[in-house]
C-alpha cells in the first residue's frame, strides 16, 4: 500500500522560477531562496519520495473565469510549462502519476467532495516554481505528481474548513492505493501578500510566523478562521493559505518539524516547511472497507451487457480521439474534418488505428475503445447522420429495425441548421 511520509509547505511566487532561471544561487539576496528549497530537496531524496501530491492554484493561465472550478484534479501522465505572457519556462515537463490520480479522484467524489478534472492543460508558476526547486540544475522534480489546482482567485471559494476536511479524505484515498508507493502532500501559494489595489505589497511577517506554529501545533485554530481574517491579516491573495490547510488535515494529528523557514525580500514572505507523520498505518479490515466505499456507487455497472462506463481512465487512454471529434464545434475544424481529413488527421497526431475507425464510421468499436458517444453525437452531425443511425449500429440493427422498437419512428440529430 502507498505511505504518507509527510507534508511540504512552499510559497509558488514567479520570483522563485526566476531566481533559478537567471542562476541567483550565489546572490546573497536571493541565496536564502534556495537555502530553504534545498532542505525539501534533501528531505524528498532521504525519505525516497515516489510521488508528491501538489496543491496549487493557477494564475488565471490555464484556467480562466469562463468555467472556474473550486478543486480540480489533474489526471495527466506529463505537465509541461505553461506560457504565462512572455513564453513558457525552459524546464522540462512533470510526470503525471495516473493510476494514484484516478484513485485520489474517485476517493473525493466518495467522499462527497464536488470535484471537478483537468488534462491537456499546462500548468503556470503556481505549479512549477516549488517542484523546478526539487530537481537538479537542469529539470524539476525527477518523481512522479498529482496535481491538485484549487481556485482561490474568484470569490466565492471554499473556506479553511473544507479544505482541512479534503486533506482528512486525501490521506485515506493515499492510504488505500494498493501500490507501493512513498507519498508526500505538498501545498504552494503564500504566505503574506497582496498584489492588486493600494493595498499592493502588503506582508505580515508576525502573522506568518503565527501561522506556521499553529499550522504545526493547533491547525483547529486555523480552522475555524473565515477567508475575511485571513485577508485581513495576510493580505488578499496571501489568503491563498488555506490551502496549505488541505496539506496539514491529510497529515497526522501529531507531526514533526523537519525544516521551517521564511524570508521576505520583496512582495511577498517565501516560505519552506517539511512535516514528518507521524501516524500509524491503517488496518487492512479498515483499508479493505474504505475502498469497498471507493466503489460502491459503481459496483456492478461493468457486468451491464452493452455499457462502457465513461472512467478516468478510459477519458485519460482516448483524450486525444475525444479532443479531436469535440473539435468539430469549431467551424474551421469542422470544414476540413469533411474536406481534408487524411491531413487533419496526421496534424492532430491520431493513430492509424483511430484514423480508420473514424473513417469507417465503426461507431460501436469507437465506444468500446472509450471514445465519448457525446463527440460521437457530433461526428454524425456534421456527416449527416442520424442519432438513430448511430444506435441502430450499435445494437447490430438497420435503421428500420431500430425504428421498429420506438413508438415513434422519429430522426433528429444535433446538427443545426445552418451549412457551413
Amino acid at each position: 500500500m502507498a505511505i504518507l511520509v509527510g507534508g511540504i509547505g512552499a510559497s509558488h511566487s514567479p520570483t522563485i522560477g526566476f531566481a533559478k532561471d537567471t542562476g541567483k544561487q550565489n546572490d546573497p539576496a536571493w541565496a536564502p531562496i534556495f537555502e530553504g528549497f534545498a532542505q525539501i530537496r534533501q528531505w524528498v531524496q532521504k525519505e525516497k519520495i515516489d510521488v508528491i501530491f501538489t496543491i496549487y492554484n493557477d494564475h488565471v493561465t490555464s484556467f480562466f473565469f469562463d468555467h472556474y472550478s473550486a478543486f480540480c484534479l489533474g489526471i495527466d501522465d506529463q505537465y509541461v510549462a505553461a506560457d504565462e505572457g512572455g513564453g513558457p519556462r525552459k524546464i522540462a515537463p512533470v510526470k503525471g502519476h495516473l493510476g494514484l490520480a484516478s484513485h485520489i479522484g474517485f476517493s473525493l467524489v466518495a467522499d462527497e467532495f464536488d470535484m471537478s478534472f483537468f488534462q491537456g492543460k499546462p500548468v503556470d508558476h503556481g505549479f512549477l516554481s516549488p517542484l523546478g526547486m526539487l530537481g537538479d540544475d537542469n529539470g524539476p522534480w525527477q518523481g512522479a505528481v498529482v496535481p491538485l489546482q484549487v481556485g482561490v482567485l474568484q470569490l466565492p471559494i471554499p473556506n479553511a474548513r473544507r479544505c482541512y476536511k479534503l486533506g482528512k479524505s486525501l490521506r485515506k484515498a493515499i492510504e488505500s492505493y494498493p501500490e507501493d508507493l512513498r507519498v508526500a502532500v505538498m501545498a504552494t501559494g503564500g504566505l503574506s501578500h497582496q498584489v492588486h489595489g493600494e493595498r499592493a505589497g502588503f506582508i505580515n511577517e508576525a502573522r506568518d510566523d503565527e501561522f506556521l506554529d499553529l499550522l504545526e501545533k493547533s491547525p483547529e485554530a486555523l480552522v475555524e478562521k473565515r477567508l475575511a481574517e485571513y485577508a485581513a491579516l495576510g493580505g488578499m491573495e496571501g489568503a491563498e493559505v488555506i490551502m496549505w490547510l488541505i496539506m496539514r488535515g491529510a497529515l497526522s494529528d501529531k507531526v514533526n518539524l523537519a525544516h521551517k523557514s521564511t524570508y521576505a525580500p520583496s512582495a511577498t514572505n517565501i516560505a519552506t516547511l517539511v512535516f514528518e507523520d507521524t501516524g500509524s498505518a491503517p488496518s487492512k479490515a479498515g483499508v479493505e472497507a474504505y475502498r469497498a466505499h471507493v466503489g460502491y456507487e459503481l459496483a456492478g455497472a461493468e457486468k451491464l451487457e452493452g455499457t462502457y462506463p465513461f472512467t478516468l481512465d478510459r477519458s485519460r487512454a482516448n483524450y486525444r480521439v475525444n479532443a479531436f471529434l469535440h473539435r468539430l464545434i469549431v467551424p474551421a475544424h469542422r470544414a476540413r474534418f469533411k474536406n481534408d481529413f487524411d491531413a487533419l488527421a496526421i496534424e492532430y497526431g491520431l493513430t492509424e488505428e483511430e484514423t480508420a475507425l473514424i473513417k469507417n464510421r465503426e461507431w460501436l468499436k469507437l465506444i468500446q475503445r472509450g471514445v465519448s458517444f457525446f463527440v460521437l453525437e457530433k461526428m454524425a452531425a456534421v456527416l449527416g447522420v442520424s442519432n438513430p443511425e448511430v444506435y441502430a449500429h450499435f445494437r447490430g440493427e438497420t435503421l428500420e429495425q431500430y425504428l421498429a422498437t420506438r413508438k415513434q419512428a422519429i430522426t433528429y440529430s444535433v446538427s443545426g441548421d445552418v451549412e457551413d
